[in-house]
């Protein structure tokens, strides 16, 4: 499997990224919101997005190294789109999930040169008093050092019930395995969610957007992919697509997202 892992130096910061695919159209996957690494989980990854191999070779950077107090989402954007310079892609493809789909559209704001088209799935324009709930409680977690509670609290707000019984012991081993030092990083990111809202910026995209989400989000609420619908549906190049029954992760558990994505991104 051709799969790559790399290091991007600049702008004073480190992140790590993988890349797979061999196709002529660069893709840029920003992934949510984790407790630790994504980067043991690459190969698992591209085989999942195997559809997109043969039309885009497909970057998926991680957050910065060491983010430090006080970063936003707004941060985020910025770091992403030096990396995609750093790497030199241009008219790119731009996919982000929940917390990387805020930072795919803060992107799509400010650097519409870098985007050709977008796309985001299980996320909102602004955060609200419930989803911040949700945040803060994956934070308090965090903050008493306990790693398979957070695992926990993360997977039951994140999968519908049954995957998360099913994944209810995966989720406990990893618990074990977090360090100290990734439960402080994981605080940083998660709070650099609170307070986000884009509602005023998003006349700014002018790229086609492809949005999906499910009613059953157990993190942003139904009320969040209806209010990009709403704040989107008038304009040129906008579709959607709603699930039922897939949870906050209707990007991983919905077996037809992908397939979806693909047919965005490539017009077919």
């Amino acid at each position: 499997m051709n799969v790559k892992t790399g290091t991007i130096c600049t702008g004073g910061f480190t992140m790590d990224y993988f890349r797979f695919g061999h196709g002529d159209k660069p893709l840029v996957i920003l992934p949510g919101l984790s407790v630790q690494s994504i980067l043991p989980l690459a190969g698992a990854v591209a085989q999942e997005y195997a559809v997109m191999w043969d039309a885009f070779t497909a970057f998926v950077p991680e957050r910065r190294r060491e983010p430090p107090a006080g970063y936003t989402v707004g941060n985020m954007a910025r770091d992403a789109v030096a990396a995609m310079e750093a790497l030199g892609l241009r008219d790119i493809c731009l996919f982000g999930a929940s917390q990387g789909g805020m930072i795919a559209l803060d992107v799509a704001v400010g650097r519409p040169d870098l985007v050709q088209k977008a796309a985001v799935a299980s996320t909102a324009l602004c955060m609200t008093p419930e989803s911040t709930a949700v945040i803060r409680r994956w934070i308090r977690e965090a903050e008493h050092g306990d790693g398979e509670g957070l695992y926990l609290a993360f997977g039951q707000a994140v999968y519908p019930p049954a995957v998360f019984e099913a994944y209810k012991p995966a989720l406990q081993a990893a618990g074990q395995s977090v360090t100290q030092q990734e439960l402080r990083r994981f605080i940083r990111l998660a709070r650099a969610a609170e307070g986000y809202d884009c509602r005023a910026r998003i006349g700014a995209i002018r790229c086609p957007l492809f949005a999906a989400g499910s009613v059953d989000d157990g993190v942003f609420g139904p009320g969040a992919v209806r209010g990009i619908i709403e704040a989107f549906a008038a304009r040129p190049g906008f579709s959607y697509h709603v699930y039922k029954g897939f949870g906050h992760a209707a990007y991983d558990t919905a077996p037809d997202f992908r397939d979806r994505l693909y047919a965005f991104f490539t017009g077919n």
